[in-house]
């Protein structure tokens, strides 16, 4: 935590600030240890504060080290802004009008405010060895559920039964959803977010299944397209397809890669076999405590990947009242080859 509060003021400092207001939970918990819901820190040269209020003093205490922890009182908007100094960076992307107004009040004339959003993420981007070791658990746990899935069997029940009972799956082993899943059946898969419904699955479709688990705070992220029973020859086309994309564009996945050139990689072959109009969501996005952070595999992405980053790579196309296929892996980024976490076969699985 220590080595993240450091690399955090010397952020502050390029910024040319003299402290920073992090109020974003799960920012302050990645700088602190901290697993409450109510925190805030005041970070700058020589200040490491962690603010909490009442019911949270005992557990700041088990949980936050190398922060003086204070337990505010009364109005937590002054509480913050006594703390504050000179030019106070704050988190812009993450902080209501609402939340800023009350806090500019508090301030008043004696604080400059300075928007300074997505700091805390950026350091987030690169993982530490105990931030994979979590990821790769939970990329792990998402294998298990998978298979799991598969043995219970779709056909015949409904998607929202299908993603009902891995839900509680995973929460019976000791973990998350790290989001609502998709599982997407038929017609149904062209909705990239599908949301499960009470369709029954039925012989001979595909099935776009999106699903990942949170574990130690960490998430993991997959898809995978099934099939119960023979597809046909239009279905089978469009996944060898998407997989080819899928495989050429994981192979570019290294450091020092540009987002927008890995995504024009998966974009560029969908485009030639005629499905570009097809694939309109970008190619993958970083997956870390959060399900979807920085950075971005996209055509607008001005990202530039570092070795320690954790990303998706997710081709898709979708045919509106057919069919869809969507395939994703978890990745490392490496100096060399990524690492991939997700161990599932990509070669077409047929389910009962």
């Amino acid at each position: 935590m220590g080595d993240r509060a450091d690399r955090l003021v010397a952020a502050i400092a390029e910024h040319e600030l003299d402290c920073a207001l992090i109020t974003n939970i799960l920012d302050v918990r990645y700088l602190t240890g901290f697993g409450g819901t109510n925190g805030a820190c005041v970070c700058g040269d020589g200040l490491r504060l962690f603010l909490t209020d009442f019911r949270y003093t005992e557990r700041a205490a088990d949980e936050v080290r190398g922060w003086e922890i204070i337990t505010l009182s009364d109005d937590w908007f002054a509480g913050l802004a006594s703390h504050l100094k000179g030019r106070a960076g704050y988190e812009d992307d993450r902080l209501s009008v609402r939340t800023f107004e009350k806090l500019g009040g508090a301030v008043g004339d004696r604080v400059t405010l300075v928007p300074a959003g997505g700091m805390v993420e950026r350091l987030r981007r690169v993982k530490d060895e105990d931030e994979l070791a979590a990821i790769r658990a939970a990329a792990a746990m998402a294998d298990e559920i998978y298979l799991w899935t598969i043995e219970r069997g779709m056909l015949g029940r409904t998607e929202s039964d299908v993603a009902r009972a891995l839900v509680a799956e995973i929460r019976d082993r000791g973990a998350e959803p790290s989001f609502d899943p998709i599982v997407a059946a038929g017609p149904n898969g062209a909705l990239p977010h599908a949301e499960p419904g009470e369709r029954v699955i039925g012989s001979g479709e595909l099935i776009v299944f999106d699903m990942g688990v949170e574990l130690g705070g960490y998430c993991s992220d997959c898809t995978r397209t099934f099939a119960t029973g023979e597809p046909g020859e239009l279905a089978r086309q469009v996944y060898e397809i998407v997989l080819d994309a899928q495989e050429a564009s994981l192979a570019a996945i290294t450091e020092g890669a540009d987002g927008r050139a890995v995504d024009a990689i998966a974009r560029e072959m969908i485009k030639e076999a005629g499905y570009g109009e097809r694939f309109g969501h970008g190619l993958g996005h970083g997956v870390g405590m959060e399900v979807h952070e920085a950075p971005r595999l996209s055509s607008r992405s001005e990202d530039t990947l570092i070795a320690g980053e954790v990303v998706t790579d997710e081709p898709g196309i979708y045919l509106p009242g057919e069919l869809g296929v969507r395939i994703e892996d978890l990745v490392v980024v490496t100096r060399d080859r990524p690492e991939i976490l997700t161990g599932l076969s990509k070669q077409i699985t047929f389910v009962d």
